[in-house]
């Protein structure tokens, strides 16, 4: 009689499985996904799911991550690469009506659409995500600030303001992406964004 070998844990592709589970997230929202949503997607079963990534939540975070990584780095690398604040927040927008918009891929932003209006079990994902926005919003107000101290905007410039105002717009492209708006369309949005902030020295 041949002994029955031992089963091994399902092989799978991590890279491709955070893909998927992104997808889902980012589509549908991180209440509205579930664990059986995401092991039909992922292509792998509950415990090996709970074996590599931990729970729902931990999943979620390092689908962030992930996106972040791979879809919503433009952010980051404006701030970063930008020489004024004013050309950093105009490429950030300019750049957002391109991805939003990117086709096979959800509309709008992970980041800013994946936990509005969560469950209270979910609050502390809402406020993670949360904080990621406010994130870039202080990082543009720094900018600002160094820009009004250097002389480039004008000294009367609100840089709070400013750059809550450029946080809206960029949360505003996402939903507008999300309710049809073509790429042309938030281009023409973000540029007329852009006739409200001053002009540099």
């Amino acid at each position: 009689m041949v002994a029955k070998q031992r089963g091994r844990p399902r092989s799978f592709d991590r890279e491709e499985a955070l893909e998927q589970a992104m997808l889902l997230f980012w589509t549908h929202g991180y209440d509205a996904t579930s664990v059986a949503d995401l092991t039909r997607a992922m292509g792998i079963g509950a415990p090996s799911l709970y074996a590599a990534f931990g729970d729902k939540r931990a999943l979620f975070e390092e689908v962030v991550r992930h996106y972040g990584a791979r879809h919503g780095d433009f952010v980051g690398r404006a701030l970063a690469e930008e020489p004024t604040a004013r050309r950093a927040v105009e490429r950030i927008l300019r750049e957002a009506a391109a991805d939003y918009t990117r086709p096979g891929l959800p509309r709008g932003c992970l980041v800013i659409s994946a936990a509005t209006n969560c469950a209270p079990a979910s609050a502390e994902v809402e406020e993670h995500l949360r904080g990621l926005r406010n994130r870039n919003v202080r990082a543009i107000e720094s900018l600002i600030e160094a820009d009004v101290a250097a002389g480039v905007l004008p000294a009367g410039t609100d840089a709070r303001m400013l750059a809550r105002f450029s946080g809206g717009m960029l949360q505003g492209l996402s939903q507008q992406a999300r309710d049809g708006a073509t790429r042309a369309e938030l281009e023409a949005v973000a540029e007329t964004a852009m006739r409200a902030w001053p002009q540099e020295a």
